[in-house]
């Protein structure tokens, strides 16, 4: 690499020298050039006589004969090569400028779009190319695809949770009447066992409710559900597994609010997929991340964390979307894609003391 980028420095340093030269002799008087002319003429008639071979051309000598060729009828003149030589140099520097010209390959984005995917893949440990496209498509207006996201994210240690779902046919066609439940497991800082029950809608993602208690009782778990179930609801089903805490009473008692309950197969989490998810989402991006010290600690760190699920974190499976979206997304047009308004400027909001960031666009001051 360093010999090819000295080459072009010695080429460009012989045509600068050879152009100064060409405008020296331009300024000459044309007598004192015809003689010289004919004087070089002469001593290149007894080099022909010697017959003296010549040292091979270098690129700066070809390319000057290319450029002065295009001045004067040079076949009468032309002597060291054949002319069909000359030719092909000619040729293969138009292939040159055009391969330069037509460089495959789409532009890059702006650089501070480039800057700005590094910064929120460094601050987000946990965020793929798709979080982080969808994250600059709905919170920034910026359309940039995953793939382009991965090109410039800094890379990371192969391996990670999967991005697909897998859904039955059920969940699909009643996802807008579902609810699902379950629990989480949490260990304290002093080996405390600690319970966390989410509820959440699988049409829009959303979680309905999520509290901690270290009794999860069923008494206590109809009271949770109570609380998260609205008189006026559009539910039908309420999908829970076969644990204890899932009473015969309390499935009774839901069946009295309206909803069907759905109880799983034994050993079948996927039967609860969508909730199964949420708990792993919630360990991944939360609990994995920090030690609860007692109850109250630990529900203010969850709901925190629900209230960005809710309210600032991209989901793929909503399109991408967001289950409870600002009413100021901006709209950003096609030719302006990847540019961020001259008029605004990108704030980041720590989420969970920094662990996460929701990002927006603020007007700039005058």
């Amino acid at each position: 690499m360093i010999s090819v980028i000295m080459d072009g420095v010695r080429t460009i340093s012989k045509l600068l020298y050879d152009l100064a030269t060409f405008i020296w002799l331009m300024l000459r008087p044309h007598g004192a050039l015809v003689a010289e002319n004919l004087f070089l003429r002469k001593q290149l008639a007894m080099y022909q006589e010697r017959k003296l071979m010549p040292r091979r051309p270098d690129t700066p000598f070809r390319v000057a004969l290319v450029l002065l060729s295009r001045l004067f009828n040079w076949k009468d003149a032309l002597v060291v090569v054949q002319p069909q030589t000359l030719i092909r140099w000619h040729r293969q520097g138009f292939r040159l400028f055009w391969r330069w010209k037509s460089r495959p390959g789409r532009p890059p984005i702006p650089i501070e779009v480039r800057q700005l995917i590094r910064e929120m893949a460094l601050s987000n440990p946990s965020w793929g190319e798709e979080r982080i496209a969808n994250e600059l498509l709905l919170k920034l207006g910026i359309q940039v695809s995953p793939r382009t996201v991965r090109k410039y994210m800094p890379t990371r240690p192969s391996g990670g949770p999967r991005g697909d779902q897998r859904w039955s046919t059920f969940v699909r066609n009643h996802a807008a009447a579902i609810l699902a439940c379950d629990f989480c497991v949490v260990v304290t800082a002093t080996f405390r066992l600690l319970y966390v029950l989410v509820v959440i809608e699988h049409q829009i993602r959303r979680i309905v409710h999520c509290n901690v208690t270290a009794h999860p009782a069923a008494a206590w778990t109809l009271q949770q559900l109570r609380e998260a179930i609205s008189s006026d609801h559009r539910y039908r089903f309420l999908i829970h597994d076969g644990d204890a805490i899932f009473s015969p009473q309390l499935d009774q008692s839901i069946t009295h609010m309206g909803l069907r309950v759905l109880k799983t197969p034994p050993r079948t989490p996927t039967a609860n997929s969508l909730c199964e998810r949420v708990i792993g989402t919630l360990r991944r991006e939360c609990l994995d991340f920090m030690i609860p010290l007692t109850d109250n600690h630990l529900g203010l760190v969850t709901n925190n964390w629900v209230a960005h699920y809710n309210r600032g974190r991209p989901h793929s499976s909503l399109g991408p979307g967001i289950p409870d979206p600002p009413v100021d997304l901006p709209v950003t047009p096609h030719k302006c894609r990847h540019r961020i308004p001259h008029n605004c400027k990108v704030a980041a909001h720590p989420v969970l003391g920094g662990l996460h960031h929701e990002y927006g666009l603020v007007a700039q001051a005058a």
